[in-house]
């Protein structure tokens, strides 16, 4: 399961809006693979499970993960308020009540 960098901090982006949706043994999956960038054979053999079961553990929550992602589009929200505040911040002329217009756009 060789992943991009793009791929792979796209879905560490996705787990710090949506880890409280899943079980505490997927979030251990999860961290193991992307945080601490382990093998599927490593975390198998950390929690006694086989490969595959690792394997499609970790597809399912890349699946689930973009269904929330789809459906609420919190990173989306996330990463479009975060550039208007840059915006914001570089403007020297500020206004503040377009700015919060735009937020209210957004949410």
């Amino acid at each position: 399961m060789s992943e991009s960098l793009e791929k792979k901090e796209y879905y560490s982006n996705l787990f710090d809006f949506y880890e409280m949706l899943f079980t505490d043994k997927q979030k251990e999956y999860f961290k193991e693979y992307y945080f601490y960038d382990l093998s599927l054979s490593e975390i198998a053999e950390n929690h006694n499970v086989s490969r595959a079961a690792v394997f499609d553990a970790i597809n399912k929550m890349q699946e689930a993960l973009d269904n929330y992602e789809k459906n609420l589009g919190l990173l989306q929200k996330y990463n479009k308020i975060n550039s208007l505040c840059e915006e914001y911040e570089k403007t020297r002329n500020h206004d503040l009540q377009e700015f919060i217009k735009k937020i209210k756009e957004i949410i």
